[in-house]
């Protein structure tokens, strides 16, 4: 009864399209220099319009030169309304204001557009000044759009280490403005971060990868999910089992760091196809090669630095400060061996009951990796073909 259930599952899992690229997510910057000039900014990504963001193609820079006037204007109609729909804007103490923003068609974060798998996104940016006693600002991620809002702040050309991923209905920390209006200081909000940053916001920023890590496999990562079924389905005995996810962890910290850094790059359109490939390798070897040998850690290993090429593509989405960066980077690394970790457990819950190995093998690992293969090979295909 177990088992069919678990295999019902699994079946449902690998049906269901897995994502090829990240949900994503809107970036709301705030930047602020001595005196009280200010710039609110918002980036909206074209696949935000689509109805199943996760599967539609980024639009790149070749593609948005053939675009007509008019499909242009659409699209800067479309950003600006799902940006007055998606987020709240506040200044304390006058309460809720709505920018009036401009959009433009930029690369991710303002960078230039030049080659021609560079990704366009929208760019809306209000110029606005911190009047005197204004004591602070933060936003809202409204409740209706299912998409996350990331709240960042750069305080006279420099990053502020805090920043918050905000799902719909949360709302961010108050930023205290009191110090950049130029005039006489007025009491901050109560609770306000200050502009400067504490070793506080290290922690904040922390935590906030260390939850984004943990989604994005869990529930948000199902290619990475059913890879790491398919090692588990190898064998269920510790030491296997623990040198296998420790070789994939050490390798996909590598890429993770060397991607974040900027010192590698691989385009998703070759990494999202191979960890598609890499899921059905591993479980057809538990079909065809059930024994653990030394080359099975060589495999995990490769296809744990694409993995993080694929993990590095949804840390760079969030637009990690360089000045929080190796916090970030613990932080999400950690988040996602905490989801490993917590696949491999429900794993060992729902097979621990049928100890015969023989029993094991046939209604568990045979069908299993046959499932997780097939939905390798499908979505390897589906990717490749955009």
């Amino acid at each position: 009864m177990t088992s069919r259930f678990l295999l019902c599952v699994l079946f449902f899992l690998t049906t269901h399209s897995a994502p090829a690229h990240p949900v994503p997510d809107i970036p709301v910057r705030g930047t602020f220099t001595s005196g009280g000039a200010a710039t609110i900014s918002v980036e909206v990504d074209p696949r935000c319009f689509d109805a199943n963001p996760t599967d539609a193609p980024s639009l790149t820079f070749a593609t948005f030169r053939t675009l007509p006037a008019a499909r242009q204007a659409e699209l800067r109609e479309q950003a600006a309304a799902l940006a007055a729909r998606s987020v709240e804007f506040f200044f304390e103490p006058v309460g809720r204001v709505q920018p009036e923003f401009t959009f433009e068609f930029t690369g991710a974060g303002r960078a230039t557009l030049a080659k021609d798998d560079d990704v366009v996104v929208l760019t809306g940016s209000w110029p606005t000044t911190i009047a005197a006693g204004l004591t602070g600002w933060k936003i809202r991620a409204h409740p209706g759009p299912k998409l996350a809002v990331v709240f960042q702040n750069i305080i006279d050309n420099r990053a502020h280490p805090r920043l918050a991923v905000l799902f719909p209905g949360e709302t961010s920390f108050t930023l205290d403005l009191t110090a950049l209006s130029g005039q006489t200081p007025a009491a901050p909000t109560a609770g306000a971060v200050s502009a400067t940053g504490t070793a506080g916001d290290s922690w904040s920023t922390f935590f906030t990868y260390l939850h984004q890590g943990f989604l994005h496999v869990l529930p948000l990562g199902l290619d990475h999910i059913l890879f790491v079924l398919g090692l588990f389905l190898l064998s269920r005995r510790w030491r296997p089992l623990l040198l296998q996810v420790t070789t994939f962890t050490l390798a996909h910290s590598v890429t993770l760091a060397l991607a974040t850094l900027g010192w590698v790059h691989v385009p998703g359109s070759i990494v999202e196809p191979i960890i598609a490939l890499s899921i059905a390798a591993v479980a057809l070897e538990n079909i065809f090669h059930p024994r653990y040998t030394p080359w099975r850690l060589l495999i995990v290993f490769v296809f744990g630095l694409v993995h993080g090429l694929g993990f590095a593509g949804a840390l760079e989405d969030l637009g990690l400060p360089a000045s929080s960066l190796a916090v970030g980077l613990v932080g999400f690394n950690l988040g996602v061996e905490g989801a490993q970790l917590t696949v491999i457990a429900l794993a060992f819950f729902a097979t621990s009951w049928l100890r015969d190995a023989e029993r094991y093998r046939r209604f568990i690992v045979i069908p299993g990796s046959t499932l997780i293969a097939l939905a390798g090979i499908y979505w390897a295909f589906a990717r490749a073909l955009g």
